[in-house]
């Protein structure tokens, strides 16, 4: 396990994040992030870990900016946990073109947050991938996507993060199953779908020795 003793740990990102924490499903969700607390207090139950769940549907990369400190470095995290780009990018495939980012914008905020983070809190920082639940690379919205994968990748890279490969979880299952057994619309989990992501979280976060 990554993490020491009464450590918090804030998990920010869009509506895969969220998950109804805000209302029906508060504090922690009810996807993929309650899954990977709920992996680590069963296998580490002395541990008096804080968690805290930060997402917020519909987000891209420049809404995090505007919330940045309130819900990032105002929480003071040990670790910090980010997956944003999903709708950075589906808003060019929504009818929405105006709110999606292009890459440059996205990669050069992502890395400006990340850096303040670091810089504020001293924090330890994951990145997860965005993704689409499509396992032909050449749809477009898969093949743009992609490239928003690799930003994210070589940002963990460039700043010395644990990485988590969401896109490459669902490439593995979608050898074997159809899309619409993990999400109906490509992109929105069901519990299986975030199962498939807390997965790939607790490889990397509470890996097994």
């Amino acid at each position: 396990m990554i993490f020491e003793a009464g450590q918090r740990v804030v998990f920010i990102g869009d509506s895969i994040t969220d998950c109804g924490r805000r209302d029906a499903h508060a504090p922690y969700g009810n996807g993929y992030m309650s899954l990977v607390r709920a992996y680590a207090l069963a296998r580490h139950p002395g541990t008096g870990l804080t968690w805290v769940n930060r997402g917020v549907g519909g987000d891209t990369v420049r809404d995090l900016a505007a919330r940045w400190e309130r819900d990032a470095i105002a929480e003071r995290p040990d670790w910090l946990s980010v997956m944003i780009g999903i709708n950075d990018v589906w808003r060019a495939f929504t009818g929405r073109p105006a709110e999606a980012v292009p890459l440059p914008e996205f990669e050069d905020t992502l890395r400006t947050l990340l850096r303040r983070a670091v810089d504020a809190t001293g924090c330890r920082l994951v990145l997860a991938d965005p993704y689409v639940i499509e396992p032909d690379r050449a749809d477009p919205h898969r093949a743009e996507s992609d490239r928003y994968v690799a930003v994210v990748a070589a940002l963990a890279d460039e700043l010395g993060a644990l990485h988590v490969a969401t896109q490459r979880a669902f490439d593995d299952v979608l050898a074997v199953s159809p899309p619409d057994l993990w999400a109906a619309d490509r992109i929105h989990p069901g519990l299986p779908g975030h199962t498939v992501l807390a997965d790939a979280f607790a490889r990397v976060m509470l890996p097994v020795t």
